[in-house]
C-alpha cells in the first residue's frame, strides 16, 4: 500500500514538474498554456521518455475537467446576452460549425481512404476551434470586446453548444456491438428532455433555496462543494440514463445562469477547471503515439496544413459575407483556424464507438496540437496585413454611455452611486455579501449578484479585466491598502474609487493607488451643517464662507495627519469659521 502511495506521488510530482516547465516556456513565448501540458504529457508519457504511464485511468478522471468547463461555458449563458448576440451566435456561429465541420469531413474522406463514417468522426471535431487557445489572446490583446472579439466569441460559444449535438452523432454512428443494445435515438431524445426538465425544476426549488441559504451563512467552503455537488450531481444523472454527462453539466451551469450566485460559483469552480483541465491535455499528450507519427510525418504536416487553410478560407468567407472588412474577416479566419480541445474528446468517444484505430486518434490528436502550435505564428506573421485601419476595432471609450463599472456593495451609498452612472448608461455590474439586500433589489428589478467583491479572481469573474471603474461601496472598514494595490496590480486600466468609514480607515489606505476617497458621513454632515446655519439666520455667502473654511481646516488636519500618523495632529489648528480660508481642492 505505502508502495502505491510512493508510485502515486512520484507519478504527480513529474508530471507536474514537467508540465510547469513546458507552460511557463510556451505562456512565455505566447504559444498557450494547452500546447504546454499536451507536450508535456507527451514527452512524460509511455511513448516518449516512459516516465509516467497509466494514461488511460487518468485520462477518465481528468475528464471531469471537460465537464466542469462545460458547466461554466453554461453559467455564461445569461439570458440578455445570448439575446443581444443572437444573430452572431446562431447565425455566424452555426454557419462556421456546419461548413467547416463538412468541408474537412470531404477533405478527409477525398485524402484518404477511410469510410464515411470514421470522416465524419474526425472531420466533424475537426471544425472546431479552441476556445482554451482563443479567448486568452483575445483578453491580452484587448480585443474581447471590441465588435471583432464579440464575433469570435460567438463562435467559440456556438462551437461549445455544439459538444453536445457532437457527441450525439458520434455515439449515433457507432459501430461498437457493446451500443448495439443502445435505446433508439427518438427514445434518448425523449429521456434527454425529461432529464433536462428535472434538472431546471430542481435548480429552481432545490438548488437557488440551498445557494441562499449558503449565502446567508456566510461560508465560502459550502459554495466550493455545493458547487461541485451541483456538477457531479447532474452528470452522474444523465451517465445514470445512459445520456452524455457533458450535457448534464451544461444544463446545471445554465439553470444557474440567471441567479445571484452565477459569479461566485465561477470564481470557486474555475481553480477546480483549471487543473483538471490541465490534466486532461497531460493525459492525451500521454495517449500520443510518437512512434506512428514518426512514421507518417509528411501525412500529420499535410493534414494539418490543409485543415488550417480550410477553415481560414471558410471563416473568412462567413466574415465576409456577414459584413466584416477583410482585414478584420482575415484575422477571423486565422485566429480560428485551428483543432480544438473538444477534438480529443469526441476522438476518444469514435476510438470507443470502433469508428477509428487507436493509432489513428494519435494521429490525429497530433493533427490538432500541431494546427495549435501555428495559431500565434500565423497571427504574428500576418499582422501587418492584418493591421485594421486607423480607429476602426478601437476598445471602447469610457465616455460615459459606454464605460464599465463594478460596484462592490450595493447599499445605500453604492445604490446612489450606481443609479448615477446608469442614468448616463455606464454597464453596471452589482456585487454584494447581503443575501436580503439582493433579493430586495431583484424585488425592484436591479440584478445584484452575490460574492466578496474584495477577491481578485471574484472582480476577474465579474469582469474587472475590461472595467474602466472599480468602486468600492462597502459600509464599515473593509477596505485596506494591501488588496487595493492588488487590484491595480490585476487591472492596471481601471480607475479605483473607495468609501470609508472615517478618517482612521482614510489613513489606514493612504498609500493605496486610488483614484477617489471619500469620507461616507461627511458630506451629508456639511449638508445639515449649511441647513443648520442658514436657520441661525445667515446668509448664503456667509454659509458658503464657513464651508469653505471648514474643508480647508479639515484638509490641513489630514494632510498632517497623513504625512506625520498621528491622529492628534493638526489639533492646534484654529475652529474660527469666520475667517476667510484659500479656496478647497478637496477631493472629497
Amino acid at each position: 500500500m505505502e508502495h502505491e502511495g510512493a508510485g502515486f506521488l512520484r507519478d504527480g510530482v513529474l508530471m507536474l514538474g514537467f508540465a510547469l516547465g513546458f507552460v511557463l516556456v510556451f505562456r512565455r513565448l505566447g504559444l498557450g498554456a494547452t500546447l504546454g501540458y499536451l507536450l508535456a504529457g507527451a514527452v512524460v508519457g509511455p511513448h516518449g521518455l516512459g516516465l509516467v504511464g497509466n494514461a488511460e485511468s487518468m485520462i477518465g478522471f481528468a475528464e471531469i475537467g471537460i465537464i466542469l468547463l462545460l458547466f461554466i461555458v453554461g453559467l455564461e449563458l445569461d439570458p440578455a446576452r445570448l439575446w443581444r448576440m443572437r444573430t452572431a451566435i446562431f447565425g455566424i456561429g452555426f454557419a462556421q460549425v456546419a461548413a467547416c465541420g463538412l468541408a474537412v469531413t470531404a477533405f478527409i474522406y477525398l485524402a484518404t481512404d477511410f469510410p464515411l463514417f470514421a470522416a465524419l468522426a474526425l472531420g466533424l471535431p475537426l471544425g472546431l476551434s479552441s476556445t482554451a487557445q482563443v479567448l486568452p489572446m483575445l483578453q491580452s490583446s484587448g480585443r474581447l470586446r471590441t465588435p471583432f472579439g464579440e464575433r469570435a466569441f460567438a463562435i467559440l460559444l456556438f462551437q461549445d453548444l455544439s459538444i453536445i449535438v457532437l457527441i450525439t452523432i458520434v455515439a449515433a454512428l457507432s459501430l461498437n456491438p457493446a451500443d448495439a443494445d443502445a435505446a433508439p435515438g427518438w427514445q434518448l431524445a425523449l429521456m434527454s428532455l425529461v432529464a433536462v426538465g428535472a434538472l431546471i425544476a430542481a435548480g429552481r426549488f432545490l438548488l437557488r433555496p440551498l445557494f441562499r441559504l449558503i449565502g446567508n451563512l456566510g461560508e465560502r467552503e459550502m459554495f466550493v462543494v455545493a458547487g461541485l455537488f451541483t456538477v457531479i450531481a447532474a452528470a452522474a444523472l444523465m451517465e445514470w440514463l445512459g445520456l452524455s454527462t457533458a450535457l448534464g453539466a451544461f444544463v446545471a451551469g445554465v439553470m444557474l445562469a440567471n441567479t445571484p450566485y452565477r459569479l461566485e460559483l465561477e470564481a470557486d469552480i474555475e481553480p477546480f477547471r483549471s487543473i483538471l483541465l490541465g490534466l486532461f491535455f497531460l493525459a492525451v499528450g500521454m495517449m500520443l503515439d510518437l512512434g506512428a507519427i514518426a512514421e507518417n510525418p509528411l501525412f500529420v504536416i499535410g493534414m494539418a496544413v490543409g485543415l488550417i487553410a480550410i477553415k481560414a478560407a471558410i471563416i473568412f468567407v462567413i466574415g465576409r459575407l456577414a459584413g466584416m472588412e477583410w482585414r478584420p474577416a482575415l484575422a477571423l479566419g486565422l485566429l480560428l483556424s485551428q483543432g480544438g480541445e473538444f477534438a480529443f474528446v469526441l476522438f476518444a468517444q469514435a476510438q470507443q464507438g470502433l469508428l477509428i484505430a487507436p493509432e489513428i486518434a494519435s494521429l490525429f490528436g497530433a493533427i490538432v496540437t500541431l494546427s495549435m502550435a501555428t495559431t500565434p505564428f500565423l497571427m504574428m506573421a500576418t499582422a501587418f496585413i492584418r493591421k485594421p485601419r486607423q480607429g476602426s476595432e478601437q476598445r471602447d471609450a469610457p465616455d460615459g454611455s459606454s464605460a464599465r463599472a463594478i460596484v462592490v456593495g450595493y447599499g445605500r451609498f453604492g445604490q446612489t452611486v450606481a443609479q448615477m452612472l446608469q442614468g448616463h448608461g455606464a454597464t453596471i455590474t452589482l456585487v454584494d455579501r447581503d443575501v436580503p439586500q439582493i433579493d430586495l433589489a431583484d424585488d425592484f428589478g436591479s440584478k445584484v449578484f452575490f460574492g466578496d467583491g474584495t477577491r481578485i479572481d471574484f472582480l476577474r469573474q465579474a469582469g474587472a479585466g475590461e472595467a474602466d471603474l472599480i468602486l468600492f461601496c462597502m459600509d464599515g472598514d473593509q477596505v485596506d491598502a494591501a488588496m487595493l494595490h492588488a487590484v491595480r496590480a490585476a487591472f492596471p486600466q481601471a480607475s479605483i474609487m473607495v468609501r470609508t468609514f472615517d478618517r482612521r480607515s482614510m489613513l489606514r489606505i493612504k498609500t493605496a493607488p486610488v483614484q477617489f476617497i471619500v469620507r461616507e458621513v461627511r458630506e451629508s454632515a456639511i449638508a445639515m451643517g449649511r441647513a443648520a446655519l442658514s436657520e441661525l439666520g445667515l446668509g448664503t455667502g456667509a454659509v458658503t464662507a464657513v464651508e469653505t473654511r471648514f474643508r480647508a481646516i479639515d484638509m490641513e488636519r489630514l494632510e498632517r495627519q497623513h504625512m506625520t500618523g498621528d491622529l492628534k495632529a493638526g489639533s492646534d489648528l484654529p475652529h474660527d469659521m469666520k475667517a476667510e480660508g484659500p479656496a478647497s481642492t478637496d477631493p472629497g
